[in-house]
């Protein structure tokens, strides 16, 4: 059989992005064969083009789409299956967190095997399978991975995984047991803390808002609840069967009819995830946690949706604030003051509205001046006009980022899997580096505007009262929480 090969384009275009990654500024003036560059990596002003490795592509007669990558350069294959409604974000009322549990426990106990037969025999392939389903996500996935002499085997276990878990009452006693002490250390952790009042001030009570289950729900949850909840959500209808390393699309539809042609088709509509309310007006949201020896501050605003127009240019706002080390948030705090370890800024954009959000934890003598020159970045998102040279090289980081990410098959394809999630044009991934690099600065700073609304920013704040509340209540009005996320009057 023919082993196919990267595309001559596109290994040109990795070692020329990959150059510029090193670089701080595309460079000044003319080339030369007499210039001794000093200090700076030479970059090519020419926008990176590639062509993406396509995969074969078939809709199955279940409903499921399969797509396969072949690379023969190493012998391995994964395998994702992606089940659209199976996620947190549908947990059925008052059963929050049976998604995961669900996901969970499917590994635990199947027909054929037990959960320590299965273990010992994945142990001895070289293989795993593990089924894994987000507290808020809209999905759950199904990963496998195999060397090709055992894929066959391994491909029965996955789809005995899939299809026939029972869900065995001991090990969901055991699971129980371990996880009940987990949740209830983790709300000694002033990271989980921040985060959950981040989420719970930004989403409500939307799905979204969940970033962990409660021991309540942990306890409520029942054996029959997950063998109703895997029958109606873990149907093939809308999901997709990602494959990619060292076989074809003929070997992988042969492999796939034969596992898992139990799989019918349940004749279920799309699952919609629809758009959190908006928040309530800006305020200070402050997780009072005495004897911290630091503050953990999340300054957070409403976001938008994967599919939004202004997705490229909300991630080029985000990587010149605090996209990295490169960031400015981190460049202020870190390099220059010394506040922290490390400051960020993340976009999240899934199906429905997600959020911009800037993080950072700082010694809790300096909340006030860290705090301060935070919401200055932010400022100064808004109201200047990014340099040439500081936008130029945020955008190339940009770009060579994705450009090395294409040296894994794995990455590839999952670029492919989020074109189809969420049904963006064909030549979408083709054509990121030329739409990133044809953003504009004057772009950017109306995206700061319109995203970074001081009336719609969100403060949250998580440290020791005594030392940091009047600090916080310059920046606005401040709601005071517990540990538990009650209000303290």
């Amino acid at each position: 059989m023919k082993t196919p090969s990267m595309p001559v384009a596109l290994c040109a275009a990795l070692i020329t992005a990959s150059g510029a990654l090193l670089a701080q500024a595309p460079p000044q003036g003319p080339s030369s064969k007499a210039v001794v560059m000093k200090g700076r990596v030479p970059v090519s002003k020419e926008v990176l083009r590639v062509k993406l490795p396509t995969p074969a592509e078939a809709d199955l007669p279940n409903g499921a789409h399969l797509m396969v990558l072949e690379d023969r350069r190493a012998p391995q294959v994964t395998v994702q299956i992606f089940i659209p409604g199976a996620g947190g974000y549908f947990d059925p009322a008052g059963l929050s967190g049976l998604a995961g549990f669900t996901a969970t426990q499917m590994r635990e106990g199947t027909k054929q095997w037990t959960t320590t037969q299965l273990s010992e025999e994945l142990e001895r392939l070289a293989a795993s399978v593990t089924v894994s389903a987000g507290v808020s996500a809209t999905e759950a996935v199904l990963t496998m991975s195999a060397l090709p002499e055992h894929l066959d085997r391994v491909m029965s276990i996955a789809a005995d995984v899939l299809l026939n878990p029972t869900f065995p009452e001991e090990e969901f006693a055991r699971y129980k047991l371990r996880t009940r002490a987990s949740l209830v250390q983790q709300r000694s952790n002033p990271d989980f803390l921040a985060a959950e009042m981040a989420n719970k001030v930004m989403f409500g009570d939307h799905p979204a808002s969940r970033i962990s289950v409660s021991v309540d729900a942990l306890d409520k949850a029942t054996r029959a609840d997950m063998v109703a909840f895997h029958q109606a959500k873990y149907v093939p209808d809308h999901a997709a069967i990602a494959i990619s390393g060292d076989i074809s699309m003929a070997e992988a539809r042969k492999l796939v009819d034969a596992k898992f042609g139990a799989w019918k088709r349940a004749n279920t509509p799309v699952p919609e995830a629809g758009d959190p309310p908006a928040p309530g007006p800006s305020q200070v949201h402050f997780v009072a946690r005495p004897n911290s020896v630091q503050t953990n501050l999340i300054v957070t605003a409403p976001g938008i949706s994967r599919t939004n127009r202004d997705y490229d240019v909300l991630s080029v706002m985000n990587q010149i604030i605090g996209g990295g080390p490169t960031g400015r948030l981190f460049i202020i705090l870190r390099e220059e003051k010394g506040y922290t370890y490390g400051a960020y800024s993340n976009v999240s954009a899934q199906m429905y509205r997600g959020t911009w959000t800037a993080s950072t934890n700082v010694r809790t003598e300096v909340t006030d001046p860290a705090l301060r020159d935070l919401m200055a970045e932010i400022a100064r998102m808004r109201n200047e006009r990014v340099s040439p040279e500081d936008f130029e090289a945020a955008k190339r980081n940009m770009v060579a980022s994705f450009a090395l990410g294409l040296e894994s098959p794995g990455q590839v394809l999952n670029y492919h899997v989020t074109r189809w999630r969420y049904k963006l044009p064909a030549n979408y991934w083709d054509t990121h580096p030329q739409r990133i690099m044809a953003v504009t600065a004057e772009q950017v700073q109306a995206a700061a505007k319109q995203y970074l609304d001081p009336s719609k920013l969100q403060v949250v704040a998580v440290g020791d009262a005594s030392k940091v509340a009047e600090v916080l209540a310059k920046y606005g009005v401040v709601v005071k929480y517990d540990t538990e996320g009650k209000i303290i009057k």
